[in-house]
């Protein structure tokens, strides 16, 4: 279970946090299930999937999302019919791709971006799989200050599977807790 999905960053009081809270819109009815591997309702302004099939791509507006983020590399089969399809459904697209290989702490913000623009939400966050959506979400939560265990095992809930995604999350948080020389 997805435990620490409301933990604040350490630094933000709690008060500020709910009141914050409120003005995000959520979902009026969450999607139980929509036509995507790996589907699931995370938080009441975001969800998580693989790839959504087109008629489930359709329906998003309907069912209350604003805003598509999606983590398929340009080379991936459909990425730029998807961006046309959510565009013309008047819903915001936005395209963040990434492979292990590239997998950046750049990435993360990008995303982490989005999620926490009120404005944005609600949110369906996606990739083929939903491994690389856990991949984001297990970096993202360490740096709010969730426990690196904890937030890997958040990851997996969502997604990310053993592997070269695994092991690319790990090279980025060994660089979060690796102290950087001076100067640089």
């Amino acid at each position: 279970m997805l435990t620490s999905l409301a933990v604040p960053p350490r630094s933000v009081p709690a008060a500020c946090v709910l009141a914050a809270l409120a003005a995000v819109p959520a979902f009026a009815q969450a999607p139980e299930s929509l036509d995507a591997p790996a589907y699931r309702v995370v938080r009441p302004t975001l969800a998580t999937a693989g790839q959504p099939s087109p008629e489930a791509i359709g329906k998003l507006a309907d069912v209350g999302f604003k805003t598509v983020v999606n983590l398929r590399m340009e080379s991936e089969e459909g990425v730029p019919e998807e961006g046309q399809a959510v565009r013309e459904l008047g819903l915001g697209y936005v395209h963040v791709p990434i492979s292990p290989a590239t997998f950046s702490l750049e990435d993360v913000e990008a995303v982490a971006s989005v999620l926490d623009d009120a404005g944005q939400a609600p949110v369906l966050l996606h990739c083929a799989s939903a491994n690389r959506v856990g991949g984001v979400w297990a970096v993202m939560q360490v740096q709010r200050g969730v426990a690196r265990e904890t937030a890997i095992q958040e990851g997996r809930e969502i997604g990310l599977r053993d592997g070269v995604m695994l092991e690319a999350v790990e090279r980025l948080l060994d660089g979060l807790e690796s102290p950087q020389p001076p100067g640089e």
